[in-house]
């Protein structure tokens, strides 16, 4: 659809109601580059079961009985199954423009995308556990000139730098066809991660961030292979914390200490996703786990459950990505997933009181993973725009102002 567009939203309700160890830097030379994205991927054997997968039928919205808005998509990138996308993030080169990055779980690379109009434009990386390759890429995060893409089965994070090559041509009127330029860095957290998913970047100085990481060690397997979380007082490693140094060289890593609540009311039985807010000392962390009942659990900064779990009357599928839109002032408002198999709900918290606002959904986006909420916006989305994984296989925009629209929220944080 035409951004620009204003749109008439629909409400919708469905009738059916159903000691810190410092980690080496490891440099390497420029990994390997982007590719075409038509590059054929190399067939895989399937893929053992996540922890928060289950044997069963697939939740619809379409029967869930849950008010929500309609807003149509910007676009939808295009499809890739083989990949099994899982998570976006966003670089916003110097120029201004919105590169859109996202995990590809089978792939194992980084599929990337032109922000404004979802244009596939290459790859990155390949299948390996070298710097510049990937073993089940899950999480990812992107903060200043740096992604952070966590991956599951090298059980580590791995850091990149983001850059544009120099252009090819000054003359006006000629298209700038370059993409952007990914380098491996280095990579941390082998001695301490087992089954990572998640993570929360946030800068602590001008040469110093955290990076907190979610991981989803498990107890075993039951009789229909699903995973077994573990006993309540071992889910207190749930969340990883560590400290980067930034310099002329490699970050440098520090494992700072290991979370999670052992409460029956506050453990994380199935992590995945992580938000933190430092203006309101929160870290909102979304629990998977169907059997205890899926919802986001409200954490401080410094890993301590405060008795207060969000959504446990909302979720009816299974909580997944969250995203934070905010202002100097300390409002904004908390986006998070409830993971339908048609199509995804978008729950809309005040992130100061987390009063529930509204929910919103796709024509098309659903069963998704990661969400990216990119404030700082582009020519094609100016007030921003908000990203959700399709169905394993693509990434949806909404634009910020058609949800804004369509729930009466700000659409910018002044004027």
């Amino acid at each position: 659809m035409n951004s620009s567009t204003p749109m008439r939203p629909t409400v919708c309700v469905s009738v059916l109601v159903p000691v810190l160890l410092a980690l080496s830097a490891c440099a390497t030379p420029e990994a390997p580059r982007a590719s075409d994205p038509s590059t054929p991927l190399v067939e895989r054997a399937p893929d053992r079961r996540e922890p928060d997968e289950h044997a069963g039928a697939d939740p619809l919205l379409s029967r869930a009985g849950i008010a929500h808005q309609v807003v149509e998509e910007a676009f939808v990138t295009p499809a890739t199954p083989r990949d099994n996308i899982d998570s976006p993030a966003v670089w916003r080169a110097p120029n201004g423009r919105l590169w859109l990055l996202a995990t590809a779980k089978q792939g194992g690379a980084l599929t990337i995308y032109d922000g404004d109009d979802g244009r596939a434009v290459g790859r990155f990386g390949r299948e390996g556990d070298a710097l510049g390759e990937f073993r089940r890429p899950n999480g990812i995060a992107v903060l200043g000139d740096l992604a952070f893409v966590v991956e599951r089965d090298n059980r580590r994070v791995q850091v990149l730098s983001l850059s544009m090559p120099a252009a090819t041509s000054r003359a006006v009127g000629v298209a700038d066809t370059r993409a952007p330029r990914l380098r491996a860095l280095m990579s941390f957290g082998q001695q301490q991660l087992q089954q990572p998913y998640g993570l929360w970047v946030r800068a602590l100085g001008p040469q110093q961030l955290e990076v907190i990481v979610t991981d989803a060690y498990m107890a075993g397997e039951d009789a229909d292979g699903n995973e077994i979380p573990p006993p309540l007082a071992q889910l207190g490693r749930r969340m990883q914390r560590y400290r980067l140094q930034l310099g002329a060289g490699a970050p440098v890593a520090q494992h700072v200490a290991a979370f999670g609540d052992t409460s029956a009311a506050g453990a994380i039985r199935v992590p995945e996703s992580i938000w933190g807010d430092p203006a309101h000392d929160r870290l909102l962390i979304a629990e998977e786990d169907l059997a205890t009942g899926t919802a986001v659990r409200d954490y401080t900064l410094d890993g301590r459950y405060r008795g207060q779990t969000i959504g446990q009357d909302l979720f009816k599928a299974q909580a997944e990505g969250i995203a934070l839109w905010q202002c100097e002032d300390g409002s904004g408002y908390w986006i998070a997933t409830d993971q339908f198999k048609d199509r995804s709900v978008f729950h809309v918290f005040d992130r100061a009181s987390l009063r529930h606002l509204g929910a919103f959904a796709g024509k098309t986006v659903g069963n998704t993973d990661g969400v990216w909420l990119q404030q700082n916006g582009s020519v094609r989305f100016p007030n921003g725009v908000f990203y959700a994984v399709h169905d394993d296989q693509a990434v949806g925009a909404f634009d910020w102002r058609d949800v804004a629209r369509a729930l009466g929220l700000r659409s910018r944080c002044s004027g």
